[in-house]
């Protein structure tokens, strides 16, 4: 979401345009987003604060796709968390005790409030039987004045101290892009990842068969991409530049039937207006 609809606490040009059209054309999308720090009603309040209606229907965090994890690997289990709101509501929404003695799980997330006292009671309890985990693995922006050192900074210190490898459910795990997908209703070939960094949204969605955007508005910038062995199916300056009825009529899948699951509708909480690509198959995560 930062570098593709905002950047910091501004709108970026166009993406109100852009979301306005998936609504009016009932085009299913999620706001996809590795920040575990946040839940889905404080992703709504950001974006509403920047002229962009939401619900929280629409939002898919790394704390949700962990909590959604965790309860499958062990149902009614128990966390020491190194995290903060989002990670903690999202962990009690799927069952989870959060201990601080012989836990499951160590569940790293990103914050501000760790101190290296629980680092260490973190390492005591890995080496003891928990297992590790991290909603994310996003690197610090290595810009001075950055207040967050990142979340890849902190998991590295454990692993080090572990020996022990983190498993990361956030982009671009296939867990949290699988789930984002599943939650849409539809299948690989009609699903589009738009965003703003190689290293996660593009090479999540080129492992799962996704179509790919890259946004130069964020972190990945042109002058990088030949340093990748892949690459997205398309670049554009920002998503102001996304023509979305181009890029429909563009697809392999562009003759076959809109498909969804039942279970969730594509315009649930969306606009009712006439769908204009309602033989078109497409979804968004941003």
């Amino acid at each position: 979401m930062d570098g593709v609809i905002y950047s910091g606490n501004d709108l970026i040009a166009g993406a109100d345009s852009f979301i306005a059209t998936l609504k009016n054309n009932q085009i299913p999308f999620l706001f996809l987003t590795n920040n575990s720090q946040r839940t889905p009603k404080d992703v709504v309040n950001k974006l509403t604060g920047i002229g962009i209606e939401a619900s929280e229907e629409d939002v898919f965090t790394s704390a949700m796709a962990t909590g959604w994890f965790l309860a499958r690997q062990k149902p009614q289990g128990s966390a020491y968390v190194l995290g903060e709101g989002g990670l903690l509501t999202s962990l009690h929404e799927n069952g989870y005790s959060l201990v601080t003695q012989n836990p499951d799980f160590v569940v790293v997330g990103e914050g501000r409030n760790f101190t290296l006292e629980m680092v260490n009671l973190a390492v005591e309890m890995i080496l003891n039987g928990s297992r590790l985990i991290a909603t994310n693995l996003d690197p610090s922006p290595k810009i001075a004045g950055w207040n967050n050192l990142g979340i890849k900074s902190v998991v590295a210190m454990i692993e080090e101290a572990t020996g022990v490898q983190a498993f990361s459910v956030g982009k671009p795990s296939p867990v949290m892009m699988r789930v984002a997908r599943k939650k849409l209703g539809l299948d690989s070939a009609n699903t589009t990842i738009i965003g703003d960094t190689m290293d996660t949204d593009i090479l999540g969605g080129i492992q799962l068969g996704y179509r790919t955007v890259l946004t130069l508005s964020g972190v990945s910038k042109s002058t990088n991409l030949n340093s990748y062995a892949f690459a997205p199916d398309l670049v554009i300056n920002s998503i102001a530049d996304f023509d979305v009825e181009a890029w429909i009529k563009d697809s392999p899948n562009a003759n076959r039937p809109f498909t969804q699951s039942k279970e969730e509708p594509a315009s649930a909480g969306h606009s009712t207006k006439q769908n204009l690509f309602k033989d078109t198959p497409l979804s968004e995560v941003v």
